[in-house]
């Protein structure tokens, strides 16, 4: 699959993919167990017209750390405040369990490694997954679990199991930033 690996990795343009039947592994490292077809480990990257299908856990993952890891660790990037890049027209179907998953948390804000609050001195930077669509995945098409100043825009949902949309923590961000808008 198609994989940012240690979380440093930033405006890299990923478009126009197909990427079919991605396969758990027991074989290799532990999360090899999870697999997903877009692997994203740093935010600040442009993901467009791409197509997730038939992933045995995720379509695209969203598996932000506090810092990058492996060969690139460093205490001085933080993905989990990183800047979106783009996300837009992307899809994902038939996923063992989500189309789209923003797992552990993505708070984008104008210093990313500095604290969240008090939100005048490290004003959120909104994001925005656009036109995203999402179906017959296993559980929901779209997960997210602690996020900041994100829009959800025109999102299309049919047949996924559980439900369309799920948002586990939301306030990381001032009032009324964290949006749903134009979902069916």
């Amino acid at each position: 699959a198609i994989f940012i690996e240690d979380g440093i990795e930033t405006h890299n343009v990923i478009e126009d993919n197909l990427v079919m039947n991605t396969m758990a592994s027991t074989a290799l490292l532990e999360t090899d167990q999870t697999p997903a077809s877009f692997w994203i480990t740093n935010p600040n990257n442009i993901w467009r017209r791409n197509r997730a299908a038939g992933s045995d856990r995720y379509g695209f993952w969203f598996d932000l750390r506090e810092h990058p890891e492996g060969p690139s660790a460093t205490d001085s990037v933080c993905p989990i405040g990183e800047r979106l890049g783009e996300f837009i027209d992307n899809q994902a179907h038939s996923s063992g369990r989500y189309g789209l998953r923003v797992f552990h948390e993505l708070v984008p804000r104008t210093y990313p490694c500095k604290p969240i609050l008090p939100y005048e001195e490290n004003p959120p930077v909104p994001a925005q997954f656009t036109n995203f669509l999402g179906w017959k995945n296993m559980r929901s098409a779209i997960i997210g679990e602690r996020l900041g100043a994100i829009k959800f825009k025109n999102i299309k949902t049919a047949d996924n199991l559980r439900c369309g949309i799920e948002i586990s923590f939301g306030d990381l961000s001032p009032a009324d930033t964290l949006l749903v808008e134009d979902a069916w």
